[in-house]
């Protein structure tokens, strides 16, 4: 618990990840505000369309998480840390869950926020909450963020440099994923079986049989699973970066 009260202090204390979250609902917001204003009876606004930004918002909360903790190498409160807890993956744990928690406190407040201004912009639409798929689609958005900053944190212990970090995980969720795509013959195949397309799938995959699904929002992922299996394996995966980030942490200089 005291590792916990200390992460926390450390994280809320300061200013980035005040702003990074400022940022992340002002775009998943926006683009839902924008999304609602600009709907018309050809393209009608749905409860799909109104998550259209949290992409964004997403990445946004990553860099937080990196953030979190490539700058304690660079002003080097991570040594202090290490030598007030010489057992440093407990600490690494605590700093994770910490951050996790924010991140998926932002993620639901940033989903449930579009949705509201979404209603507020469009108040005839169809935007009720009745379908799993769509409390998935509004709900989902903070299980996602909580696991990407996981996975962020993994990739900052293991890089500890803020731009190395911090360009490992643009490049990787909005380059990389999409340029594998063509690659001849087994671009595709591997394309569903990629991390971020898999975290896609529970907000887009496998819309509503009624026909209220993603219109004009996220297109719908081609992920090789189901949605909640798509999370789990989202969520394999960035346990296994984090990992080792452990690992290598435990085993290098501070």
């Amino acid at each position: 618990m005291t590792l916990l009260a200390v992460e926390r202090m450390k994280l809320l204390t300061t200013r980035s990840p005040w702003w990074c979250a400022a940022l992340a609902l002002a775009l998943t917001i926006g683009f839902a505000a924008l999304m609602a204003a600009t709907a018309d009876a050809r393209v009608p606004v749905t409860v799909g369309a109104s998550q259209f930004g949290y992409t964004f918002g997403m990445v946004v909360v990553m860099v937080m998480a990196a953030l979190a903790i490539t700058t304690e190498y660079r002003f080097g409160t991570m040594r202090a840390t290490f030598l007030a807890a010489p057992n440093r993956t407990p600490v690494l744990f605590a700093k994770t869950a910490v951050v996790a928690l924010v991140a998926g406190v932002i993620g639901e407040v940033a989903a449930f926020g579009s949705w509201g201004i979404t209603k507020l912009l469009a108040p005839n639409a169809d935007l009720a909450l009745q379908t799993p798929y769509e409390w998935r689609a509004v709900a989902g958005v903070g299980l996602v963020y909580a696991v990407a900053a996981v996975l962020a944190v993994g990739v900052g212990a293991l890089v500890r440099q803020s731009a190395g970090a911090i360009s490992i995980l643009l490049i990787w969720s909005f380059l990389v994923e999409s340029l594998v795509q063509l690659i001849p013959r087994v671009g595709d195949d591997i394309h569903r079986w990629l991390p971020f397309t898999m975290a896609d799938k529970l907000i887009t995959g496998d819309p509503d049989p009624s026909g209220r699904d993603v219109i004009y929002g996220p297109p719908p992922s081609a992920a090789a699973l189901g949605p909640w299996p798509a999370l789990l394996y989202f969520a394999g995966v960035a346990a296994l970066v984090f990992a080792a980030a452990v690992v290598t942490t435990n085993r290098r200089d501070a």
